[in-house]
């Protein structure tokens, strides 16, 4: 989704209510981020929002940018929150396999999770299609892409093939390069 260099379009402050119910959504949305929802976005705070290409909204604060989302998709957290608080959302793993083609933009497929050096959740922590999923890469520290899951992590195990995310935000994409002023 974020390719290319993006420029940033108009920028503009949001409401208070709005931006209570941004909080609460975030809360919701990811429950173990709850606890620190007020680090993310203290209450007096002003959060802007700017209008990137494809109908995607960026929510910043204080030139930091926090939360990113497509038309009426779910909210999704910029990989530089992410990587504040790794442990708030659920994880999966590629193989060293997969780790150039998802940096350059690929689509994530099946077989860079369920090969050897990938891991996918065991059926208690079941991640199902829509959820939003951190992906870390094998041998890395830092979670290399986040987003919408196209599968569920059962479907990925018995089939072994597929698209499993066709859209992220990944690190060195335009979204991660952005400036802002």
């Amino acid at each position: 989704m974020f390719k290319k260099d993006i420029s940033p379009g108009a920028k503009t402050k949001v409401k208070s209510s709005v931006q209570r119910a941004i909080r609460t959504k975030v809360t919701e949305t990811y429950p173990k981020l709850a606890p620190y929802i007020d680090e993310i976005i203290p209450k007096k705070s002003q959060l802007d929002l700017v209008k990137l290409p494809d109908r995607v909204s960026l929510y910043v604060l204080d030139g930091s940018p926090l939360f990113w989302q497509h038309m009426d998709d779910p909210i999704i957290p910029h990989l530089k929150l992410v990587h504040q608080f790794p442990h708030a959302f659920p994880k999966m793993k590629i193989d060293r396999g997969a780790i150039r083609f998802v940096l350059s933009g690929a689509t994530l497929m099946a077989p860079g999770l369920t090969s050897k050096g990938g891991q996918i959740p065991e059926k208690e922590n079941e991640l199902k299609e829509g959820e939003i999923v951190a992906i870390e890469a094998e041998g890395k520290e830092e979670i290399c892409l986040i987003g919408q899951l196209k599968m569920g992590s059962e479907e990925m195990k018995e089939k072994k093939k597929g698209v499993v995310m066709d859209s992220g935000h990944y690190l060195g994409d335009g979204l991660w390069n952005m400036q802002f002023d």
